[in-house]
């Protein structure tokens, strides 16, 4: 059940969520439109594209296949889908800051690498957040968030109970999805593809708070 996650999960969760809303909305108002941090628009993209034998096919499936590779290294980093203490989450939030630095290093001269180096990223933070006792924390989209936000919400309504710390994460996620768009869009009409550098630098602040929680819990 959510009530065996550990209590920093919420603020985790919101942040995570906070840093793919701003990488998304820098995609979408700065890779013509492209999402990054979810696949679904991609998906459908790149099968118009290759259905016209467009030349934006490789691009697309450039990107498939770097959120892919992210995913995979976390895969590679963590045993199991459990959201337990003591995993490797700090190493793998300063790989997701790093690969956001690239993105900004890569902007200026490689644009279309810069975006993979961003999506890279996104699919590594979306398998780092994974399931546990039956609770879904995927940070990077929402869509799944709000379909098991409007199926709890039914089930309510039918007289069932509620879980409403699962559904206070749920809406945390949104909210920071949200937020991070919000700021982010902000951002970006005056910095413009350095507005990566604030999700970065959130990678880098999560990354050395999980440690020293894990190290003074350790002692």
């Amino acid at each position: 059940m959510i009530s065996r996650l550990p209590r920093w999960v919420e603020a985790g969760a919101f942040l995570l969520a906070f840093i793919a809303g701003s990488v998304n909305v820098v995609g979408l108002l700065g890779f013509e439109h492209q999402s990054i941090s979810h696949l679904s628009g991609t998906a459908s993209q790149f099968a118009s594209a290759l259905a016209g034998w467009s030349d934006k096919s490789w691009h697309l499936l450039g990107i498939l296949v770097s959120f892919l590779l992210g995913a995979a290294v976390s895969g590679l980093s963590l045993s199991n889908t459990a959201l337990v203490e003591g995993k490797p989450y700090s190493p793998l939030l300063l790989l997701e800051c790093l690969l956001l630095l690239l993105a900004v290093w890569l902007m200026k001269d490689h644009p279309m690498w810069g975006h993979y180096a961003a999506s890279m990223a996104c699919g590594l933070q979306n398998a780092l957040a994974t399931t546990f006792s039956g609770a879904i924390v995927r940070t990077t989209h929402v869509t799944g968030i709000v379909t098991d936000l409007g199926i709890m919400l039914g089930t309510w309504l039918r007289g069932d109970g509620l879980d409403q710390r699962k559904a206070l994460l749920f809406l945390l996620i949104i909210g920071g999805f949200i937020s991070g768009g919000v700021a982010a869009t902000w951002l970006f009409q005056q910095y413009l593809f350095l507005t990566l550098l604030m999700p970065a630098t959130l990678c880098l602040l999560l990354a050395i708070s999980y440690y020293l929680l894990i190290t003074r819990r350790a002692r």
